[in-house]
């Protein structure tokens, strides 16, 4: 069973975001071979914290040696060789699988100059901070071309347009 932590702070505004964030991070893990995770009997927790560009900024610094905001920052506590046995791992039937960090000014600009909603937006990231804390990476063409397809499809399920899409505009 999944099992999120939400937590949002200034400037993030009062919204719906627990649900969003579930819902987001459950098409993610469906999306992928570690589906299972979602009917485990252990309880798999995903961290999510909504902050501002200055907290992502110091972390973005401190835990990869880039000196300025990002959009979104994944933490995976699981090793990606253990993620299919997570349910088994746990000596208390609990497995924190990792954190999930956004930035509110860097996903909220992103998202106007992308013409969409914040809500859509966010729910892209917090899809694409699942990922990696699944152990999927965009480095590569190859792995950036099977993590993209995944977000698509996951996206989709939600009812969110294609984020990849070469717009005309």
């Amino acid at each position: 069973m999944i099992h999120l932590e939400v937590s949002h702070e200034h400037p993030w505004p009062d919204a719906a975001w627990d649900s969003l964030a579930v819902t987001a991070v459950r098409a993610a893990i469906g999306g992928t071979p570690y589906g299972t995770i979602l009917a485990t009997p252990a309880s798999v927790e995903v961290s999510v914290r909504l902050t501002s560009d200055d907290e992502v900024h110091a972390l973005n610094r401190q835990y990869r040696g880039k000196d300025k905001p990002t959009n979104v920052l994944s933490f995976p506590m699981v090793q990606p060789d253990l993620i299919d046995t997570v349910s088994q791992n746990s000596d208390d039937g609990e497995v924190l699988l990792g954190d999930i960090v956004i930035a509110h000014g860097v996903c909220t600009q992103e998202a106007q100059e992308r013409g969409i909603s914040l809500e859509d937006h966010l729910s892209h990231l917090i899809v694409h901070g699942t990922l990696h804390l699944l152990g999927y990476d965009h480095m590569t063409d190859e792995d950036g071309d099977a993590m993209e397809g995944i977000e698509r499809d996951a996206l989709a399920t939600l009812g969110i347009a294609d984020p990849y899409a070469i717009r005309e505009d």
